[in-house]
Order: C-alpha cells, then structure tokens, then sequence
C-alpha cells in the first residue's frame, strides 16, 4: 500500500511537472511580443460591439507593429493583470493608459509619450458636490493602480475624504452612481468618453495634475521593443495616422455617432443578451472547461493526499498534513497570482493564465477534498479495519475492499459540495485575466455601461449551471447508494 501510494505522489507531481513544463515558451526565429492591454477603460481600450478589441491603444500599437514589421499577440487582461504579467515576463510590454510616473519609471522603462491627459473628479448628476471642499467626510472611489487614484491620495489629508478602491472603472463609477461614494477621480478623457456614452455622472473640477501616458517594458527588457515602438509612434506622427486614430475617438462626430448608437441599442435584458450571446456563450464555455479539468485533477490529487492521511506512515501523514495546510490555508486569490506571478519570477519560465489557473483550483480544491478524504476515511468504525485484518486481509486490500466502500459513501455529499465550490471559484480567476464568465460580464458592462443587467444575465447563468451539476451529482450519489 505505501509502495503505491508513493508511486501515486510521484505520477500526480510529474503531472504538474508536466503543466509547468508546458508553460515554458519557445522563442520562435522571428519572435511575437505579448502585449498586455486594459479592457474596461475606454477610450483607449475596451471591447466593441462587434465582440472585437479596440481603442486608441489597441489602434495606435497594432499601426506600429504594422509599420515595423514585428509580430504582436495582444493580451486584454485588465490594467493591474497586465502590469504584474509584465513584472513577472508573462508578457513583453503593456499599453493600457498607463501614466508615466518617477515611482513607475524604479520598474519599468518607457516609451515616448503617446498621449496627455489630466486628472477630474466626477459626481452624481444630482450631486450638491461641486469642489473638492465638498468632499470632508465623505467617501471617494478610485480604480486601484490608476493615475487618478495617485492624484485623489495626494488631496486626502488636505480635503479629509475616505477612500474606496476598485478594480474596474464601471464598478467605480456605479459606486458613485448609487450613491456610496460621492466622487470619482478619472483621466479626464475617459470620463468625458463615458459620460457622453450613457454614465450618470458630471465633471466638477478642471483637468489638473496631468500625466504623460507611455508603452512600458520590464526595466533592463526588451529594449528592442521599446525602440520600434518609439521609431513606428514617430512615423504614425509624421504621415498623420496618429491624429486620425485619436479623433477616431475623441472628435467630435465620433462621440455622437458612439452616442446615438449606443441609445438605438436594445438594452432589456433579452436585448443584452441577443447583442452579447456570443461573448457570454464563449465565456460559459472557458469556465465550464476550468471546472471539468480542475474537477477531475483535484480529485485526483485530494484522494492520494488524502490516504497519505491516514496509512500508517509517518512521513506520508506529515506530508499529507503539511500540503493541506499549506494549500488549504491560501486565500484562492493570492494562490492564483503566486503562480502565474510568482513562479515565473523564480523559475523564468513563463505559465499561461489557463495552466495557471488549473493549477490553482487543483492545489486548493485537492486539498479540501484530500481533508473530507481523510475524514470520510476515519469516520468508519475502527473495528471494521481490525476485523479484516484479523480475517487474514493485508492493510492495503483491508483498505479497498472494506473501508473505502463505506467511507465514499460518507464522503459523496462533500464531493457533490467541493464541484460546487469549483465551478463559482473560477470567478476568481479573472484576476489574473481569463476570459471566464465573470470576466466576460466586466467587458460587457464596461462596453454598455449595463451593470445590473449583465450581472443579472451572468448571475442565472451560473444559477442553472450548478442546479445542473447539483441534479447530476444527486443522480451518481443516488445509484452509488443502491
């Protein structure tokens, strides 16, 4: 029985060897530069109607990849995934509104600026807001890691606001909207793009503090990049396509005419989802295969940490015990940006979001599913064990033959929870920017500005997937206990 459980450890480590393994990018003759983007942060980037990527930096560096010649695979992972990807080497560059700051500059080297834009504060329209000495002892919103929320800090202890941080600007916005918040501080061009596109809030305050926005690369990386992207941003410049892509989106005509689409737009519930049943269907989907794969892997793993639990071994208990220590212990979210960020910073080697995030719900869930194991294992008599051994069974046969049986059947209303818990916990892995549900119904929102809706529509998503799940786990624990 040890013998096998030894072998088991070793095929479920080469298994995760093998993931590891298969993250390790191999670097082509004529190398592809993995730019990371932003996709809630229009006008500059964010998804369009037609379900494709655009914006002024989606626009302005795929006319300079075509101007040099150079290969890229854009990334829209959202601002703060695509900065740590960049740290960490996941990815070669980011362009995604980022303000070129002396803090910035200690880990990132940048390009010439490509844009200038100053810093407003916006309130509800039937705000009695209308300065910043407005705002004593109230609460302000930010969007974490934005040149706003820098700008918004440095006034805290002169005007005496609280703060509250976001990750994506709707969800800012909408907090303000609803009333929570009493401001929002924002580039004043993308506050000026949502405003005229359907958010209920106003400017106060004239543009202040502005910032250059720049094309970062890792400090000491990629400088060959770094020096295409300025020598193609200097020719966009010269033949005129560099102002054609800013008016693009913020002339005049192209705010009416975003305007007036957005208000012929069906937005009830059964029109966001004809309009978006694409995104939503392919969003489903990536879920649904984060679920199956992690469901099975962490099966697998829970059960063989889970019988090192309880043999009569001691390395293997203290094994056993540490690993659901370790795993089970680790907030999910700081698991998923330790191995997609971390393990690339010590192995140099890249990991795909999706190996990632497999990996992540495999290790956490595993281990909880390796503790109702071992639980399910030692809630069966203990005289059980010693009768079969007693008959003349070895340890191992005693084991399978007489105490799994039983233990499995204490263990099915766990497991049935445990699939459960998986499917909502690939939410989570929008941080680290797969394109799950979760994180389809942010491009969305951030596109029609239709929180409640499109949160509606993901929420009974994910409603009828699990009653599913839970109607089919009922059915196997039914026929197991015929």
């Amino acid at each position: 029985m040890r013998k096998k459980i030894f072998w088991f450890a070793l095929l479920c480590t080469t298994l995760f060897s093998a993931l590891l393994v298969n993250a390790t990018t191999s670097h082509a003759a004529e190398k592809t530069y993995t730019i990371g983007t932003d996709i809630t942060y229009a006008p500059f980037d964010f998804q369009g109607s037609n379900g494709q990527y655009t914006g002024i930096d989606i626009d302005l560096i795929k006319a300079i990849a075509k101007e040099e010649h150079m290969k890229i695979q854009l990334k829209p992972v959202g601002f703060n995934a695509a900065v740590q990807a960049v740290e960490a080497n996941q990815m070669d560059g980011v362009i995604a509104g980022m303000t070129i700051t002396n803090a910035r500059k200690q880990q990132f080297d940048f390009s010439d600026p490509y844009y200038y834009a100053g810093e407003v504060m916006a309130v509800a329209k039937n705000s009695k807001v209308k300065s910043l000495s407005d705002l004593r002892g109230k609460k302000v919103a930010l969007k974490v890691g934005t040149q706003g929320a820098a700008y918004a800090k440095s006034l805290q202890k002169k005007y005496g606001f609280k703060i509250t941080e976001f990750d994506q600007s709707n969800d800012m916005y909408n907090d303000v909207i609803t009333g929570n918040s009493a401001a929002a501080f924002e580039d004043y061009p993308v506050m000026a793009y949502g405003i005229q596109n359907g958010i209920k809030l106003k400017i106060v305050t004239k543009p202040a503090q502005g910032g250059n926005y720049g094309f970062a690369v890792k400090k000491g990386e990629n400088p060959e990049l770094l020096a295409k992207f300025n020598k193609g941003l200097k020719a966009l410049k010269k033949n005129g396509q560099y102002n054609k892509i800013i008016a693009k989106y913020l002339g005049k005509s192209s705010v009416a005419k975003a305007t007036a689409t957005a208000q012929k737009q069906d937005n009830s519930l059964w029109g966001l989802v004809k309009q978006n049943k694409s995104a939503l269907g392919n969003g489903l989907l990536q879920t649904l295969y984060l679920t199956i794969i992690s469901i099975v892997l962490a099966t697998i793993f829970g059960v063989i940490i889970g019988l090192m639990q309880v043999v009569p071994a001691k390395w293997a208990n203290w094994t056993s015990s540490t690993l659901i220590y370790i795993f089970r212990g680790m907030p999910l979210l700081v698991l998923a940006l330790f191995i997609y960020i971390g393990v690339p910073n010590l192995t140099g080697n890249k990991i795909s979001a999706f190996v990632a995030g497999i990996i992540t719900l495999t290790l956490n869930e595993g281990a909880y599913t390796a503790a109702f194991v071992s639980g399910g294992i030692t809630a069966v008599d203990g005289g059980q064990m010693e009768a079969a051994r007693s008959l003349g069974l070895p340890y191992g046969k005693a084991m399978r033959r007489v105490i799994l049986p039983q233990g499995i059947k204490i263990m099915i209303p766990s497991f049935i929870n445990q699939f459960i818990i998986t499917l909502k916990d690939t939410s989570i892995l929008s941080v680290i920017g797969i394109l799950e549900l979760t994180q389809t119904g942010k491009i969305i929102i951030a596109r029609n500005l239709q929180g409640f809706k499109v949160w509606t529509i993901v929420a009974i998503m994910y409603i009828v997937i699990i009653t599913l799940l839970t109607w089919l786990s009922k059915a196997v624990e039914r026929r197991i206990n015929k």
